[in-house]
């Protein structure tokens, strides 16, 4: 059972945030470090992709594990209150994701998911990744 009123439940809801979030910050943080240049939420992309590396033609997904459905991951769980919506909100965060990344992959774009969770893990091989999709610094 919930222990807030449906109220105080919304306005916690209310306040978090969809971008500039602290993951998203350190990633953004880490590319300006080692020389990247970047767009941040490209409204002309399907999505309104995290950051965006024109020169590469890659993209820079960073995803909540509780919102985006981290399989796997021990932050990625469903509350005990209101199921049923919750499991179709989180479906629909899941469609929208895959769907975004089949159109960003059509529009010719490499796209690099990098998961809340692993973000300590993530940013030692960034550079790494962003050379396997067929890019060089």
């Amino acid at each position: 059972m919930d222990h807030l009123t449906p109220e105080k439940r919304s306005w916690n809801m209310s306040r978090i945030k969809s971008k500039d979030t602290t993951p998203e910050c350190i990633v953004r943080s880490f590319l300006h470090r080692n020389g990247f240049w970047f767009r941040p939420h490209a409204k002309d992309l399907p999505g309104k992709p995290d950051i965006v590396l024109p020169k590469y033609k890659t993209l820079i997904e960073v995803r909540g594990c509780y919102w985006h459905r981290h399989e796997g991951c021990k932050d990625s769980t469903t509350p005990s209150t209101n199921t049923e919506f919750w499991k179709k909100k989180f479906a629909t965060n899941v469609s929208r994701d895959k769907q975004n990344e089949q159109e960003l992959k059509k529009l010719g774009w490499n796209v690099i998911v990098i998961w809340e969770c692993e973000i300590a893990s993530a940013i030692n091989s960034l550079i790494s990744r962003i050379k396997t999709v067929g890019i060089k610094k």
